[in-house]
């Protein structure tokens, strides 16, 4: 800490895969909405990485302990590039999410990879990280953790969205802070656009030429998922299991599923914030101009789009948040949020050695 500023450095990677996200942030300890992201970077996985990502879900026990060791090296190596790069010398922590391979909270199940001590080993700094873990075993999803970010530093927003691998959604009601994953997004449409060639479907280009499937879109929307009350949270095996077989049986043509998809998503989105005065909207699914333009047609309002910075690095910004109240024992995770049996600081610490 120097002179009241904490520096930490926010790491989050996407159930969607498309990159590594690092923010370098300067915290106000006297007031914490008093920050600024100093830096930023998404580095891309390579193809290797991806495929390994992509399978890990169907790996033995000792598999993934080798994978959670060889993914913590490539991220304490990213991380010592980013700092070289960004010449970057005053340094408290360092904060990461890992990434999400299982995500079972109803089982008692949660595993993000990337071993906190190879990263602090490897930058020679302290880490926290595995936030997830205590939750689960407190009885709650282990998701979603940002809130308390939503809470303490966008206060001014009555819903913050977040557009990413899956949607979810933050608000205050009662005096408490509600949260829950709403559908999937970028982790179905990324899917299917990759069958075209495509990482992605720049503005939604893609969908806005397809077709409405009918059929297809009741099913999606009557899936019992969206019947279930909050707290509920959403992993690639639900994804797996109910999206993917769904979709494959109703439809063929990659234009229509997304199209079809697409209003999926808006409805869901839009029965959430409907006649909502500020949304904080955020995440790469931000810049899929045709699908905000169906969220507003359903939500009956203006989603606020903020500038670049925040919309795609919101999240590795409130890790490094998460990081800076776990290491001052503050409430990092909510249990109006997870369903945790307690309001809790969560994550593991690890020094270098």
């Amino acid at each position: 800490m120097l002179n009241n500023y904490i520096y930490c450095i926010g790491l989050m990677s996407g159930t969607s895969l498309d990159g590594i996200d690092l923010a370098y942030i300067q915290f106000d300890s006297n007031s914490y909405n008093n920050f600024q992201i100093i830096k930023a970077d998404t580095f891309s996985y390579s193809e290797e990485w991806k495929n390994k990502l992509q399978k890990a879900i169907s790996y033995k026990k000792e598999d993934l302990k080798s994978l959670d060791i060889e993914y913590g090296i490539l991220l304490g190596k990213l991380l010592n590039e980013f700092i070289e790069i960004n010449e970057i010398s005053t340094l408290d922590f360092i904060a990461s999410h890992g990434h999400t391979i299982l995500h079972q909270p109803e089982n008692g199940i949660t595993l993000q990879i990337g071993n906190g001590q190879q990263i602090a080993n490897i930058t020679n700094k302290k880490v926290v990280c595995d936030f997830r873990v205590q939750d689960v075993k407190l009885g709650g999803q282990g998701a979603p953790l940002v809130p308390i970010g939503d809470k303490l530093l966008f206060s001014d927003y009555e819903y913050c969205l977040n557009l990413g691998g899956f949607a979810n959604v933050s608000f205050e009601k009662n005096t408490k802070r509600i949260a829950f994953d709403i559908c999937p997004v970028n982790i179905v449409l990324n899917h299917y656009t990759r069958k075209l060639g495509q990482e992605y479907d720049y503005n939604g280009n893609l969908a806005s030429s397809g077709n409405v499937n009918e059929t297809l879109l009741n099913e999606l929307n009557l899936l019992k998922f969206y019947k279930i009350n909050p707290p509920k949270s959403l992993g690639l095996e639900w994804v797996q299991k109910e999206i993917f077989p769904l979709i494959d049986s109703l439809e063929e043509d990659i234009q229509t599923i997304l199209r079809t998809f697409v209003e999926h998503i808006a409805i869901q989105i839009g029965s959430v914030i409907k006649n909502s005065k500020s949304v904080l909207a955020t995440g790469g699914g931000v810049y899929n101009s045709f699908l905000m333009e169906r969220i507003d047609f359903y939500a009956k309002t203006r989603v606020e789009k903020v500038n670049d910075e925040l919309i795609n690095y919101k999240e590795a910004l409130i890790f490094g948040f998460l990081g800076v109240l776990k290491l001052d024992n503050q409430v990092n995770c909510l249990a109006s949020v997870t369903g945790a049996s307690k309001n809790h600081s969560s994550g593991e610490i690890f020094q270098p050695k």
